[in-house]
């Protein structure tokens, strides 16, 4: 495995040792390939997302209306939704790997790997998905707010959480609901356009519950891009 680089190193420094040190597979630690940390044989492999719903981004046939049928019935909060990816092999381990490991350097892949799928609309400026503080001080850094900083994209950091959730993993949809109801709230004037950024998206509990508290505080069009999104 190929480790991180100091965090106390700036950026220009991290620049120029990733210059020098080789680009090694995060997958399979072959030699990486076209200035990512993936050989030719992972890259080729990667679930990149295709035809998707575009409010929701979950999967569609080809032959499917460009909107899902639960959406078309209860349209979300956010306009438009973007997958770079789905939450697939080898995506899904990498994921876990920046979430719950330390990994920034799959955190670093994984950004650029957004940025050779991005939304097909304007996303600036970005708003990640924030953790409450106790959360942040167990996992050390905030994942979504990570991948914005590797965007290098505006982003606006007026969103906050407002109480500690407990952890979504293995609960149900109308649960992950509950357990996000009033969670969110917000620092400032909020901007008249947004895109949540997110890593993963499962249900869509986290980005619905903050498109509807950006919507009810004067945002006018929210939208949502996600690393990966569960099929």
């Amino acid at each position: 495995m190929r480790l991180p680089l100091p965090s106390v190193l700036g950026e220009p420094l991290q620049a120029a040792f990733r210059l020098l040190l080789p680009l090694r597979c995060l997958v399979c630690s072959e030699r990486g390939h076209d200035t990512l940390d993936l050989c030719p044989a992972c890259l080729a492999e990667l679930p990149w997302a295709g035809r998707a719903c575009l409010r929701c981004a979950l999967p569609l046939p080809d032959e499917a209306l460009p909107i899902c049928g639960t959406c078309r019935d209860e349209p979300p909060a956010q306009t438009a939704t973007h997958a770079s990816l789905l939450y697939l092999p080898p995506v899904d381990q990498l994921l876990v790997r920046y979430k719950f490991h330390q990994d920034l350097a799959a955190g670093r892949l994984l950004a650029q790997l957004m940025l050779r799928n991005p939304p097909p609309w304007s996303c600036a400026p970005l708003v990640p998905v924030p953790l409450h503080r106790k959360r942040l001080r167990q996992r050390g850094y905030d994942q979504a707010a990570e991948l914005c900083r590797l965007l290098q994209l505006p982003t606006w950091r007026g969103l906050y959480r407002r109480r500690h959730t407990a952890p979504q993993s293995e609960r149900s949809a109308e649960q992950r609901r509950d357990n996000l109801f009033d969670a969110f709230d917000v620092r400032g004037t909020v901007p008249a356009r947004l895109t949540i950024v997110d890593d993963v998206m499962t249900t869509g509990s986290t980005v619905l519950e903050i498109a509807e508290t950006l919507r009810l505080v004067g945002a006018g069009e929210v939208r949502a891009w996600v690393c990966a999104r569960v099929p």
